[in-house]
């Protein structure tokens, strides 16, 4: 195992799943790539689709920076990659364009109507990534 990407989005589930790649990454002396994904909004009509203006591209820019300098107190050096769009999806595309072994997670109980309106992350990189997912709770 050469490469690690966590998916994060400074949850406390994210934090745990944060601490696991950084364990998992010391004990294969791996590289660790940490991605947070701003979310496009769809709307119902023509032109109704954009950054959500309450959860910003600089948002999540500052939580993989500091997430990248939690690993670091770890004792692991990692990069970041900035995402827009659908996170489940965008968290694969970075571990596919980096050759991830594995893509580490965090999963919180979504409720019925957030699971309708937004999906849940863990589920959909479970479902599309070419490589091992981990899901931390």
């Amino acid at each position: 195992m050469k490469r690690i990407v966590v998916g994060y989005d400074a949850s406390p589930e994210a934090d745990r799943a944060l601490e696991r790649a950084a364990e998992v990454a010391k004990a294969f002396d791996a590289e660790v790539i940490v991605t947070s994904v701003a979310r496009i909004l769809y709307g119902g009509g023509k032109g109704m689709a954009g950054i959500d203006p309450v959860d910003p591209p600089e948002l999540h820019e500052e939580e993989a920076r500091r997430a990248k300098t939690r690993l670091s107190e770890l004792g692991i050096e990692a990069k970041t990659v900035d995402g827009i769009g659908d996170p489940g999806r965008m968290i694969v595309k970075v571990a596919e364009a980096n050759d991830a072994d594995l893509i580490v997670v965090g999963s919180h109980t979504a409720g019925a109507l957030e699971r309708f309106f937004v999906g849940s992350v863990s589920d959909s990189v479970k479902h599309h990534a070419a490589c091992d997912v981990l899901v931390v709770r």
